[in-house]
């Protein structure tokens, strides 16, 4: 797992082991970066369910003004934490939250362009982390989850643009009407 592009393209990224992870593939990864490639420099982003931490620093390698990794786990806080430092990012651009995810969301202040969640599959995480999500986001909602699961097509102010599929994984964007002029 490496940073694709951007200030720290090519470094390698830690992931904590066992089967409480499952990190986004590269080619997931290097599809959802292209296609907001245009949206991220400068932005706020939310890397939900972070992980090891690498759509986050993804985002600030490529441009991301500031990026929030939130993570229930100690374990996985220890390595986006790691990853952050090695990839040279300071605290004026990384802020690390270990927090259950759906309580984050539902109790912060702070505002986000871009949103990214990627929960454990099958939990019915995602559905409601994109519920939450709609009132502290104001661009974009990406969530990446099973082929299987629905999603709706609209909420609140965000509407479904387009759907990606990957095998049994699908990444469903999602656009906020007010900034798009939709």
């Amino acid at each position: 797992m490496r940073v694709i592009s951007g200030s720290a393209r090519g470094r390698k990224l830690y992931s904590p082991s066992g089967n409480d992870v499952r990190p986004t593939t590269d080619t997931v990864k290097e599809s959802v970066f292209s296609i907001i490639q245009f949206d991220i420099e400068g932005c706020r982003f939310l890397d939900a369910f972070a992980g090891s931490g690498q759509m986050g620093i993804e985002a600030l390698s490529r441009g991301a003004d500031k990026a929030f990794f939130v993570d229930s786990s100690r374990r996985s806080m220890e390595i986006i934490r790691k990853n952050i430092s090695l990839c040279g990012f300071g605290a004026d651009k990384a802020v690390t939250v270990c927090r259950d995810t759906i309580s984050y969301i539902s109790g912060t202040e702070e505002r986000f362009d871009i949103a990214f969640l990627d929960p454990p599959y099958k939990t019915g995480l995602v559905q409601s982390a994109f519920e939450l999500c709609t009132r502290i986001t104001d661009k974009l909602i990406i969530c990446e989850h099973p082929s299987d699961e629905t999603l709706p097509e609209r909420s609140g102010k965000f509407i479904l643009k387009k759907k990606y599929k990957y095998g049994t994984i699908t990444v469903s964007l999602y656009v906020c009407s007010e900034s798009q002029g939709i």
